[in-house]
């Protein structure tokens, strides 16, 4: 069984929307990282993936995306306590709201971001690196 995550890779005005995690997160605590969460258990249901990632965006920041989300990539982690994970991450359009912390266990504070700040911040793991490079070539 898996665990589905999904990511939002915003850009807007020549930067891209991160956070620093809370420590309260089981994972990766005060790291850089995208807006995002796990997909909820919902039945049959169309366009899951899709809206977890506008859901998680208003949640997380109290911003909104547009309807077009674009998957860039996938990829898979174990996590310390061995559960199994599927990532995917999105190429949003920002459509309206401030980006503010919303959901302070989750997110210790909100950041736009240019490519290289993000590429050269102590607190990037490589993951969220990755995540910024892929977005950033299917954005051109």
């Amino acid at each position: 069984m898996f665990i589905v995550n999904v990511e939002a890779a915003v850009y807007k005005d020549g930067k891209w929307l991160v956070i620093t995690r809370s420590m309260k997160e089981e994972h990766a605590g005060g790291t850089l990282a995208l807006v995002g969460g796990k997909v909820d258990v919902e039945g049959n249901t169309l366009d899951i993936l899709e809206r977890t990632v506008q859901r998680e965006c208003y949640e997380e920041v109290g911003i909104r995306i547009t309807e077009a989300v674009t998957l860039v990539y996938s990829s898979s982690f174990v996590t310390e306590d061995g559960r199994n994970v599927i990532n995917l991450v999105f190429l949003c359009e920002y459509d309206s709201g401030t980006a503010t912390n919303k959901s302070p266990d989750e997110v210790e504070a909100v950041h736009w971001m240019t490519y290289d700040e993000i590429m050269a911040h102590p607190l990037a793991p490589p993951w969220t690196k990755e995540s910024i490079r892929r977005v950033e070539l299917a954005r051109k």
